[in-house]
């Protein structure tokens, strides 16, 4: 399998330099280039054309939510994961909302991030578990809203894919749940496989939605 292609957008020449050094060390990871603000960003990629851009929020000349916007709509193959230090809700549901297919933050591990980046260029939406708490909780706050009550599923999930589906929500890497339920991570992406199938979900963050709406989690 081919190396993913990154872009790396931040304001801060220090973070990228060490960014794009732990990146580099990764065989699974192809650091195409840098840039400074969003506009810079815009511009390196068209011409070099990545898969997954890691994208900052807050820098100048055009900040991160309105690069993501722009790139989604300019080139919409291209991969938006946000990396960022702050998870404040109006961050996170501003990028989410603007295109980004996950929400990290600057502490996350360099093997997580690998693994994010790398879902990410797979489709696969990415969030941080903080994160990923905060858009479950976000969707909860619907049920005081009057709405028609989701179909119930046509094949249940079984007791092992609610097992990898309450991992899931919880923002958990196929390799974090292969660790926390003793499986293979082959195993574990089969379950995810089944889980976005029988919820009829197009990504892990779409399934933890709709299984809260179905009070399965």
């Amino acid at each position: 399998m081919s190396a993913v292609r990154v872009l790396l957008v931040d304001d801060q020449a220090l973070f990228r330099e060490a960014l794009g050094t732990l990146l580099d060390a990764r065989p699974e990871v192809e650091v195409v280039g840098e840039a400074g603000d969003g506009h810079q960003a815009l511009e390196r990629a068209a011409a070099l054309a990545p898969d997954v851009v890691l994208m900052d929020l807050h820098m100048p000349v055009l900040d991160g939510i309105a690069a993501t916007r722009r790139l989604r709509v300019e080139q919409p193959g291209v991969r938006v994961l946000a990396l960022t230090t702050f998870d404040d809700d109006e961050d996170v549901f501003a990028a989410l909302r603007a295109g980004a297919l996950g929400y990290l933050l600057k502490d996350v591990s360099a093997d997580r991030l690998v693994e994010a980046v790398q879902a990410a260029a797979r489709g696969e939406s990415v969030l941080q578990p903080s994160v990923a708490a905060k858009v479950v909780a976000r969707f909860a706050q619907l049920d005081d809203a009057p709405r028609s009550r989701p179909q119930p599923l046509v094949v249940p999930l079984s007791d092992r894919e609610l097992d990898v589906l309450r991992l899931l929500a919880d923002g958990r890497s196929n390799r974090e749940i292969a660790t926390a339920l003793f499986l293979a991570e082959g195993t574990v992406k089969n379950h995810v496989t089944n889980v976005l199938g029988k919820l009829g979900a197009r990504d892990r963050t779409q399934a933890a939605l709709r299984a809260r709406a179905l009070d399965l989690l």
